[in-house]
């Protein structure tokens, strides 16, 4: 790999540090050199310079709604159906509006609302886009345009006052924008953030648009929280243990920083380049093959997180012609699974000590570490260990399920992800025609016998395409079973 996309943290700058993985080093332009091993080995348990209180006297913290959040991948979102999903706590629900297509011969346009009816408050992620392209709650038949504004209620009186004009008939739009083909949203739906476009955008990866790159998109909600998610995508020393069989990315990292590798503070990646030098040590334009990692980390509700994830290469570019995506995916999940289990106990753990106590809960005498030490004293100094949900939350983690519901892959990803659930369905139709087959041909066998089946070799041929029919259907039932509803791990047999 000649690239690898790591996150960054914010340590200066706190006015706004960014929230998102790939954004993590917006706040951290004045130090490139963040990974680096200037950071302490062992989390200090006295107070830090950095500690201090601001030159002005208030209180620095960090504003979790002055962000860009990502909904999905736009492949994985159907423009016929609206979404729901929840994020900082804020359920809302995504939906094509193509009623802009008629208005200005658009193509129509991604919306983010509240998933709220005003009427009696039910989940408009449940609804439908009607035959004039609308947002309709299906519970009474209310319509919304793409504006949020009520365009229709069916019990209202055709000759009577035009209620659905009422400013209570109307739903909450929040700003969004499509950007790498991610749908982004931001959470103020005040009038004063319309056009938040114009002072903030999301961060942008060029990779991703670049027309010699592709990308494979994925998502994943997970039984964890935002930092511990964070924290763990943020320690490449732990692949080798919890990953069996993978190599961990550090050593090359290490190098990296070595080399003095270009930090893109702005988008808050890591990029690994090697750039081609002639003769005279000047670097010759040429496009070189490139990997990258882009992680989001999104915040979703105290004990839950997701985590969209992007890997645009310029190399081998015609698999994709030939491997669906959720192929991929099978690989991916797995590397999920490893340490879903891990990760769930570790965050009740450090609630039971409490999230102020880390430095003296946790023992992190290594270098591998400075990067975990980082986060934590950033998350402590700007946070205050809280994230800062969108709605009133009692932030209170949720009872600790079955393995089999913590390692469950339909609900967290198959049913996001139209490449899994696509394939789940073609599947499963395939495994009931083996099955279907292998009755018809012993059915067959049954009544061509002593007539058309007459020899030993033809009926040792039918039974034998009967049990190979009812052996097909068996693994394909258990190849679904494992790779879109739920497979365990154990690490002590890996």
């Amino acid at each position: 790999m000649d690239a690898l996309s790591l996150l960054l943290l914010p340590a200066a700058r706190p006015a706004r540090p960014a929230l998102h993985l790939r954004d993590a080093a917006a706040a951290a332009a004045a130090r490139p050199r963040l990974l680096s091993t200037s950071v302490a080995a062992v989390a200090a348990e006295t107070p830090r310079a950095e500690d201090a209180p601001s030159a002005s006297g208030k209180e620095e913290r960090f504003d979790w709604l002055d962000q860009w959040y990502p909904v999905a991948p736009v492949c994985d979102l159907d423009p016929g159906a609206p979404h729901g999903k929840t994020v900082l706590g804020l359920r809302i629900v995504a939906w094509f509006d193509r009623t802009t297509a008629a208005a200005d011969g658009g193509g129509g346009e991604w919306r983010v609302f509240d998933d709220s009816c005003p009427h009696r408050l039910a989940p408009l992620s449940e609804g439908r886009v009607d035959d004039k392209g609308r947002l309709q709650c299906v519970y009474h038949g209310w319509c919304f345009d793409g504006r949020g504004a009520c365009q229709f209620i069916p019990q209202a009186p055709a000759l009577g006052p035009a209620v659905h004009k009422n400013s209570k008939a109307c739903v909450a739009s929040y700003p969004c924008v499509v950007q790498n083909n991610i749908l982004w949203f931001y959470p103020r739906s005040e009038p004063e953030y319309k056009e938040i476009l114009q002072r903030k955008r999301p961060p942008y990866i060029p990779q991703i648009d670049d027309p010699s790159f592709v990308t494979v998109y994925g998502v994943r909600d997970l039984p964890y929280g935002y930092d511990v998610l964070v924290e763990n995508l943020m320690d490449p020393a732990h692949v080798p243990y919890a990953h069996k069989g993978r190599r961990a990315a550090q050593d090359g990292d290490r190098g990296n920083q070595r080399r003095g590798v270009p930090v893109n503070a702005r988008q808050g990646l890591l990029q690994v380049r090697r750039a081609v030098h002639d003769d005279q040590g000047k670097e010759k334009k040429k496009k070189q093959p490139t990997v990258m990692l882009v992680f989001l980390c999104i915040p979703v509700s105290p004990g839950r997180s997701r985590l969209v994830w992007a890997f645009p290469r310029n190399v081998g570019v015609w698999m994709d012609k030939i491997i669906p995506r959720w192929y991929y995916h099978i690989g991916q999940n797995a590397i999920l699974d490893s340490d879903i289990y891990l990760l769930h106990i570790e965050e009740r753990n450090f609630a039971t000590v409490g999230l102020d106590n880390w430095q003296k809960a946790c023992y992190v005498p290594t270098s591998s570490d400075n990067m975990i030490i980082t986060f934590r004293n950033w998350f402590r100094k700007y946070c205050k260990h809280q994230i800062g949900w969108a709605t009133p939350i009692t932030n209170q983690l949720p009872p600790t399920p079955s393995k089999d519901q913590l390692l469950d892959r339909y609900w967290s990803h198959v049913m996001q992800c139209t490449s899994c659930s696509g394939a789940l369905k073609k599947m499963k139709a395939l495994e009931v025609a083996l099955q279907v087959a292998s009755v018809a041909v012993v059915g067959f066998l049954a009544v061509a016998k002593g007539t058309v089946v007459t020899s030993v070799v033809q009926r040792s041929a039918v039974v034998a395409a009967a049990v190979l029919c009812f052996a097909a259907s068996r693994w394909l039932a258990n190849f679904i079973e494992k790779n879109f509803y739920f497979q365990d791990y154990v690490h002590a047999y890996k």
